[in-house]
């Protein structure tokens, strides 16, 4: 189905739309991903850290990244409660503010401001339009200071887009390294017939699928290099005494590995 605004090609079924987002990412991203692997090996055998940054319902590729089961110390996840908060939605902390708040040209400097940088280190920014003022702030800050940036976006989305920040620029413009997610223009995948707008974002999808082939490959090449990562995990795979310890031993990793913020 076509939407015949911008010739966007939608689906009828969420399975089938996920399942495409999937296998263009495994037919059009594999050599990015494998490149974004090298950058975060590099920050992480150097004994620095890849920092992850999104902005609104981006969050979710941060969080997925680290801290949870199956994932590791080595990540910094830098989360603005008040980009990210979306559980209020109105009132007091609501989805109006943080909307605007991301459009706030020199917040996200603001943001990077507030921490020291290692030599080796690098960052993983995540945005499906790749044009907000607050995302192309960090993006700039971290190109000044000489950072890797890895950018997660939809370039189908991002080149029809307009960047909203005063430098013109977009987010996969500014990247060392261009993880398309796949997801089409807009996000919503679904057409439902009479309902006049589409439903089911395809991001979401995309950014998981990215984030856990860089967290697998990654967590492949560290042990390889005799650094093996203490991965959160389940007690029912190891028992809950050694998952226990598995977690309070992430934690004092993540604290050692981050101490210099």
């Amino acid at each position: 189905m076509s939407n015949t605004l911008v010739n966007i090609e939608f689906e009828t079924d969420y399975l089938v739309g996920a399942r495409k987002v999937i296998d263009k990412i495994e037919a059009t991203q594999m050599n990015a991903i494998d490149k974004a692997v090298e950058i975060c090996l590099n920050s992480m055998l150097n004994q620095n850290v890849v920092h992850l940054f999104g902005s609104g319902h981006s969050r979710m590729a941060v969080e997925e990244m680290y801290p949870r089961y199956g994932s590791y110390a080595g990540f910094h996840p830098m989360v603005e409660l008040s980009l990210t908060n979306h559980h209020a939605v109105v009132g007091s902390n609501g989805q109006r503010q943080a909307m605007y708040l991301e459009n706030v040209e020199g917040f996200g400097k603001v943001i990077v401001n507030n921490f020291h940088y290692g030599k080796h280190d690098s960052i993983m920014i995540f945005s499906h339009s790749g044009t907000g003022n607050v995302i192309i702030d960090i993006a700039l800050e971290m190109k000044e200071r000489g950072i890797p940036i890895i950018a997660v976006t939809s370039l189908a989305h991002s080149e029809l887009s307009k960047s909203k920040h005063s430098s013109g620029k977009k987010l996969y413009e500014l990247a060392d390294v261009v993880i398309d997610n796949c997801a089409i223009p807009g996000d919503a995948m679904v057409k439902i017939e009479d309902l006049e707008t589409p439903v089911g974002p395809g991001s979401t999808i995309g950014n998981t699928v990215i984030v856990n082939l860089i967290k697998c490959k990654l967590a492949s090449k560290l042990t390889e290099n005799g650094q093996p990562p203490k991965v959160l995990t389940s007690g029912l795979i190891v028992g809950e005494e050694k998952s226990k310890q598995l977690f309070e031993d992430s934690y004092e990793e993540y604290w050692a590995k981050t101490r210099y913020l």
